[in-house]
């Protein structure tokens, strides 16, 4: 990261680009409609390289107890995702105890063996020492500062750490020439659209949705772009160095001198600036409204887990929204993620949870386009409608499942109302809690319909809704207590009636 005197303000870099709604942006995507026969291929949507490098930067924010506080160790926070042969294997983030590569080996260890590893800062080269010798197959990094600052003290002569972060980055320059594994800076130019398109349905996703539905006269868009400006500041500071010759100075020293070069440098913070204003949009879409807005359950929490801190719920919503923008579906992107809690933290920062699996709404593998229908319930012919075609960002979720679901409270956490085609499977899965919203709940809408995720018995459901309005159905549902047993409200009535007159 840039250091604070060197910072303007992240605006500036926007100029006077607006979000959602602009015309001249939208004007550019309206001729690509589906029924359009110049379109070719599928709508806009993530690459892999893309979304795996947004989910470490994402993971790099996961919200921990306490802060950081590591002894004899200048390192920062990192984030990484552990990926064999497009599946998801682990999503992690640096510990008080561990850098995140270290959290790899110890959690994965022989499993790393051609595995392509994406972090959110270039690893030490204790860490990368270590994963060259578990036989992964890739490292890409983002070109930002590296997990040990090569910026923090640079210009104090004195100051020892960044001395020992020069030595660390010659260090992994040679393991870097020396070793198997492909160690590189993998990043994708977006499709021109693809920033409207992240826009467009992070402002129409359930979780505004539910809030315009509840609030006819607030005004969701502008909720949506207060946090998107919020987001935006927060992330481009994090993740951006602002100051081009501190930019340079930090690829030259991490054997990045290529793109120091124009056009490549000016390319490469490009795409960096877009990148973070995709993981920008994807977090507005599930705004921090915290005194009025979470996950609650709608009945009493009875006997079962305890529900994660809502920080925490976000977190892995959004986990699944960006894996909702490497969607099929040209109309709408659903993502799903599967965590578990397991009896004892671990080293992982994300504590005792590890995940479980994670998918989003696609066709069969390894099919092409056009070769199942596109179109939705606008077609006439319902034989040519996608909705028997297309797998479920849940069936997803649990088909391509990391590792077994255990007895550890395992749970789901998905971007729209599950449908009546996941129900089932998310029950007998073993599934203990979901976190969703209900807003297509009780409907049917065309070829699928949502009749029984209110039926779901054995799951505890926390939905996205009001807090005050999940306190009093809470407060309705749970029946009153007395010395420490269950009495019926008719009971609990004729007691105080009584007690009045005897009075």
């Amino acid at each position: 990261m840039a250091a604070p005197d060197s910072r303007r303000s992240h605006r500036d870099f926007e100029g006077n680009r607006s979000i959602p709604n602009g015309g001249e942006v939208r004007n550019a995507r309206d001729s690509g409609v589906q029924t359009d026969a110049k379109v070719h291929g599928h709508g806009p949507r993530l690459s892999k390289a893309n979304l795996f490098t947004l989910l470490s930067l994402w993971m790099e924010l996961f919200p921990k107890k306490e802060p950081q506080q590591r002894e004899n160790d200048t390192a920062g926070d990192s984030g990484l995702v552990v990926v064999h042969e497009c599946r998801v294997l682990g999503l992690h983030c640096s510990s008080v105890q561990l850098h995140a590569g270290q959290v790899a080996v110890v959690k994965h260890g022989p499993r790393l063996k051609g595995c392509d590893l994406y972090f959110s800062r270039k690893p030490c080269s204790t860490c990368l020492k270590m994963l060259i010798n578990a036989g992964v197959s890739r490292i890409s990094y983002w070109p930002g500062d590296a997990e040990i600052s090569l910026l923090s003290g640079r210009h104090n002569h004195t100051d020892s750490s960044h001395q020992e972060a020069l030595l660390d980055a010659t260090a992994g320059e040679r393991l870097k020439s020396n070793s198997r594994p492909h160690i590189c800076v993998l990043l994708q130019p977006l499709d021109c659209t693809m920033q409207q398109f992240v826009d467009e349905t992070s402002q129409n996703c359930d979780f505004l949705g539910k809030i315009a539905a509840d609030n006819p006269t607030l005004d969701v868009k502008d909720i949506f772009r207060r946090e998107w400006w919020n987001n935006l500041d927060e992330f481009l500071e994090k993740f951006f160095i602002n100051d081009e010759e501190q930019h340079k100075y930090v690829l030259n020293k991490m054997g990045l001198e290529s793109f120091c070069a124009e056009p490549n440098f000016s390319n490469l913070r490009q795409h960096m600036r877009n990148l973070v204003r995709i993981l920008a949009s994807a977090a507005a879409s599930v705004p921090v409204l915290e005194e009025d807005y979470g996950f609650f359950m709608r009945e009493p929490l009875g006997t079962g887990s305890p529900a994660l801190p809502q920080d925490v719920v976000r977190h892995c919503i959004i986990q699944a929204r960006l894996l909702a923008c490497r969607t099929e579906d040209p109309k709408l992107g659903v993502g799903a993620v599967i965590w578990a809690e397991g009896k004892q933290a671990q080293c992982d920062g994300t504590g005792r949870l590890y995940l479980v699996g994670c998918g989003y709404n696609a066709y069969p593998v390894g099919s092409q386009y056009a070769e199942y229908p596109q179109m939705d319930h606008k077609q006439e012919e319902r034989q040519n409608r996608k909705y028997r075609y297309i797998l479920h960002a849940e069936q997803n979720a649990l088909t391509f499942r990391s590792t077994e679901i255990k007895e550890d409270n395992t749970m789901m956490f998905v971007t729209k109302c599950p449908c009546d085609e996941c129900v089932p499977l998310i029950s007998c899965a073993g599934i203990k809690q979901i976190y969703t919203t209900d807003l297509d709940s009780n409907k049917v809408k065309h070829d699928i319909s949502y009749l029984r995720f209110d039926k779901l018995n054995g799951v505890q459901k926390f939905i996205w809704q009001q807090k005050l309005s999940a306190r009093h159905m809470s407060e309705q549902a749970a029946p009153p207590t007395a010395n420490g047993y269950m009495k019926r409200k008719e009971e609990e009535t004729n007691f105080q009636c009584n007690k009045r007159l005897r009075s």
